[in-house]
């Protein structure tokens, strides 16, 4: 089974919380690509699972539906370096813990959430 759970980038580390993976389009203002994991908000930055610039943009500025927001979301999980960088930390949860990590403050509200369940799916699908 997948050690796997979220974190709010930037938040106090927990014990045992594992590796620390960033899931953002964006880098906090003023913090450089070199300085992202000495100033502790993440461990390694993965843009390639964060959601679209386009659909990002929509979802802050159109008061799009959060179902809408993760269908759509999911979608771009589809492609192929996505769903391979999915099934990949997939086999390092299956070894050690790792928290998938955005600045949004409420998980359920969160693309994080979906990528949790996307994957725990990976585990089941070879």
């Amino acid at each position: 089974m997948p050690r796997v759970h979220t974190a709010q980038a930037g938040s106090p580390r927990q014990r045992g919380e594992g590796l620390r993976i960033g899931v953002v389009r964006f880098l906090p203002r003023g913090v450089s690509k070199r300085d992202y994991a000495r100033k502790n908000y993440f461990d390694v930055w993965l843009p390639s699972l964060a959601p679209s610039r386009p659909l990002l943009s929509r979802f802050l500025k159109s008061g799009m539906p959060i179902t809408t927001f993760f269908r759509q979301f999911r979608k771009e999980m589809e492609g192929t370096e996505p769903r391979q960088v999915i099934k990949l930390l997939a086999e390092i949860a299956k070894r050690t813990p790792i928290a998938i990590c955005c600045y949004c403050e409420d998980e359920a509200r969160c693309h994080r959430s979906v990528l949790i369940e996307l994957i725990c799916k990976a585990n089941h699908s070879y």
